[in-house]
């Protein structure tokens, strides 16, 4: 069984205890978002992301992703987003989200469960959608770089790929997720004229929309500065189409900056890590497909949980090491700054 466990989850019932448990850095910052990435295998080639030469990594069993996450949980972890590479492609995926989803916030007076979402490029989401949700994923966020097929089509180099995204948006729409959040990732000279267009689907469509500056995180190593379109940049081109105004962060660790329309049919959010980096209040580790843990997208080494495993490592053995690993977790990444180094991982092998 996936939930299958060789000792018990390391916690305790006593809230003042359970709070000294918590996991956080040596800059105090409490560690509640975790990333997994199930696989980094892929059915599209994003120029923005993928060269498809670069060998992938073997998949960790979703049984050890299971115990993984079952630890973590009762160390504060309160989110958990699969991701990938393309989730979806990993078989027995149903089985997974539901026993994920069936875990408890650890210091949740109300022992509410996890907030449980998942990254999809929405390609094979349709079918899917619905089963998902009685599995117990809580919100998804889909992919979708452009609303017209020839600019999908260049950034993917999959022909005809916008339509399987939009039919992945209509049926996880008629599933009942709700918030569904459609990300952008903006790259000068491919699709940044698509910033007009993209507030008008938010608005025609009920859905989230998010703009993502273009990182240094791509197989190719394509990434220039010039081709970054910042926050400010697209914000001002909102403006000059539609009212918009600030709205309140969900919480403490968000990502995105967000914005209403003055007559609040629709929602904008700004992921800005490259022109206004929002390192300070970071919440997030990562586990890649091989089991490896990450503290940050642009960390120079990754740390072989799966390997303690693998040997024999026990729950409490595990403990010391995640937390040792959290305890250095870097301060803030230092793109555009002299002497900047690219991760040791690209995007699609870290895990979106």
């Amino acid at each position: 069984m996936l939930g299958k466990q060789t000792s018990q989850p390391v916690g305790s019932s006593v809230p003042g205890i359970r709070e000294q448990k918590r996991l956080r850095d040596k800059f105090g910052r409490a560690i509640t978002d975790l990333r997994i990435s199930i696989t980094d295998r892929c059915n599209y080639r994003c120029v923005y992301c993928r060269d498809g030469e670069t060998p992938g990594y073997s998949d960790m069993p979703f049984a050890d992703v299971v115990r993984l996450a079952n630890l973590l949980v009762s160390l504060g972890i309160e989110k958990i987003r699969l991701t990938g590479g393309e989730p979806l492609l990993r078989r027995d995926l149903l089985e997974l989200v539901h026993a994920l989803g069936s875990l408890k916030k650890e210091f949740s007076p109300q022992a509410e469960p996890i907030d449980l979402a998942m990254t999809t490029n929405g390609h094979l989401l349709a079918p899917l959608a619905q089963p998902l949700r009685e599995a117990g994923l809580q919100r998804i966020t889909i992919s979708m770089d452009a609303v017209d097929d020839e600019t999908v089509t260049r950034i993917t180099r999959v022909p005809g790929s916008l339509r399987h995204v939009r039919e992945g948006i209509r049926a996880a729409q008629q599933a009942g997720i709700e918030g569904i959040k459609i990300n952008c990732v903006l790259l000068r000279g491919f699709n940044d004229h698509e910033i007009e267009s993209f507030a008008a689907f938010s608005r025609e469509h009920n859905v989230i929309v998010r703009f993502i500056e273009f990182m240094p995180l791509e197989e190719g190593r394509v990434w220039q500065p010039e081709m970054v379109v910042t926050h400010d940049e697209i914000l001002a081109r909102l403006q000059k189409v539609h009212a918009m105004h600030p709205l309140e962060p969900t919480a403490t660790g968000e990502t995105a900056l967000r914005y209403g329309f003055a007559d609040g049919i629709g929602e904008i959010g700004i992921i800005a890590p490259v022109s206004r980096p929002f390192c300070g209040h970071c919440s997030r580790i990562r586990i890649t497909s091989d089991g490896k843990l990450r503290t940050c997208l642009f960390s120079q080494s990754d740390h072989d949980l799966y390997g303690v495993m693998r040997r024999g490592g026990t729950n409490e053995e595990l403990d010391a090491y995640i937390r040792k690993i959290v305890h250095g977790k870097e301060e803030r990444h230092h793109i555009g700054e002299e002497g900047f180094q690219k991760p040791s991982r690209s995007m699609v092998h870290i895990g979106g």
